[in-house]
């Protein structure tokens, strides 16, 4: 959906200043409690690890850190477009308390979530309250302005400040809320503005200049040998699907012609049946390689684009599917095929396991420097999805990063489900 021409209208700009105040003031409220209560608990329980009780309570105690580190990074890519890379390092699933405490201990990206958290406090609470005061202050002025400034004075000739505004009567109410549609205009224009720079900061301290670069070598490492491994794998399944199949039916479709070779002038009528089997036989091979050729790069993805593509997609689905699409021009093959196999298996994953009744997708390019792809595929059903080991959305996630694309995942209990693919890219 392209926001951006109805974001230059008026009542755009006002919806999206709107947007950004309510999630400013969600900031506001969940980043003190949140950093001053994590920031606390980790210190305490980094102090007990000499004592024995800190190194079973650590590690749970930074993974709150992390997990609410990455909410940050989450809501910083899909509110502001803020993208802060992860740099942790890799733990084993069967670790024990000691290996996994001293390995989370020793992760340089672990000190920087830490070092965040007091700058999270202090900072980030003010670059937060202030896009949410700047739309919310104002107010005020306008009831004072209305006629209430007595309530609030209790009729005195001058108990109440309006900024630096003293109210003693109507007048000075009047000026009151002068000031306050100047601060509301200044919202309006500012808020958004003023919110990335909340993120921005925020990615100044999570990220590091050599931690996100080496984050990036060891992701496009993995992202290349899984692509590797992929392609071979899909090489197999092709040879295989063409060894059982294709390749049978048109081995048996020659037998039963050189059978009818010999018996066309002995037995007419055995060689017609054999005619029909080889003629059924052809039809049969045709298909299958047909469905194996879709299956490699469909045609309707070759011959229209990345947009019909999906929509033919849809089409298939046993639930209702929403598509719109902003694309004015088409990506590189690799990448439209990447995007695809990736909707599809989201819509599959949707349909299996969600117990949606109604799924919307949502693809268009953001002409950003060097451009975006971003597709959100979003589902009204139970939630709880989650990218794990052997699921199908961590070969989505694989699939994108050979691109250096990203993948992000919001699916609470209960739902909605919300999965967003970004992949950099221009169109032709």
């Amino acid at each position: 959906m392209n926001t951006n021409g109805d974001n230059n209208t008026g009542g755009g700009r006002v919806r999206t200043a709107a947007l950004t105040g309510v999630r400013a003031l969600v900031l506001a409220v969940v980043v003190p409690v949140g950093s001053i209560t994590l920031f606390v608990l980790s210190v305490v329980s980094i102090a007990f690890v000499p004592l024995g009780i800190g190194i079973v309570t650590t590690p749970w105690v930074l993974a709150g850190v992390r997990g609410f580190a990455n909410w940050r990074r989450l809501v910083a890519a899909q509110w502001c477009g803020v993208r802060i890379p992860p740099a942790y390092r890799p733990l084993p699933k069967d670790a024990n308390p000691w290996t996994r405490c001293f390995g989370l201990l020793g992760d340089p990206a672990t000190w920087r979530d830490l070092m965040w958290l007091p700058v999270d406090m202090i900072a980030g609470f003010v670059t937060a309250l202030l896009p949410a005061a700047l739309l919310t202050y104002p107010f005020e002025g306008f009831a004072l302005g209305a006629g209430l400034w007595q309530v609030f004075t209790d009729g005195t000739r001058v108990g109440w400040w309006y900024g630096f505004v003293p109210i003693s009567g109507q007048l000075s109410a009047l000026a009151a809320a002068a000031l306050g549609a100047a601060l509301l205009v200044t919202g309006v224009y500012t808020a958004p503005l003023l919110l990335r720079v909340h993120f921005l900061l925020t990615r100044s301290v999570l990220a590091s200049g050599q931690g996100e670069l080496a984050e990036r070598v060891r992701v496009l490492t993995e992202t290349r040998r899984d692509a590797v491994d992929t392609s071979a794998a899909e090489l197999r399944r092709i040879e295989r699907d063409l060894h059982d199949g294709a390749q049978a039916r048109l081995v048996a479709m020659g037998m039963d012609l050189g059978t009818v070779e010999a018996l066309i002038e002995k037995d007419p009528a055995k060689a017609k049946q054999l005619l029909a089997n080889a003629r059924k036989s052809s039809a049969e091979a045709l298909t299958e390689l047909r469905d194996l050729v879709r299956g490699i790069h469909p045609p309707v993805l070759a011959e229209r684009g990345l947009g019909d593509a999906v929509r033919a997609l849809a089409l298939r689905l046993p639930i209702s599917t929403e598509v719109e699409v902003e694309l004015p021009g088409r990506a590189g093959e690799p990448v439209e095929a990447a995007a695809y196999f990736a909707v599809s298996e989201v819509l599959t994953n949707a349909v299996k396991h969600s117990g949606a009744d109604r799924i919307w997708v949502d693809i268009h390019h953001s002409p950003e420097p060097g451009g975006m792809l971003r597709i959100a595929v979003t589902d009204d059903g139970s939630g709880g999805a989650t990218v794990g080991a052997g699921s199908g959305l961590s070969g989505v996630e694989r699939r994108l990063g050979t691109f250096d694309g990203v993948l992000a995942v919001s699916s609470p209990a209960g739902g909605p489900t919300m999965v967003t693919m970004e992949i950099p890219c221009e169109l032709s």
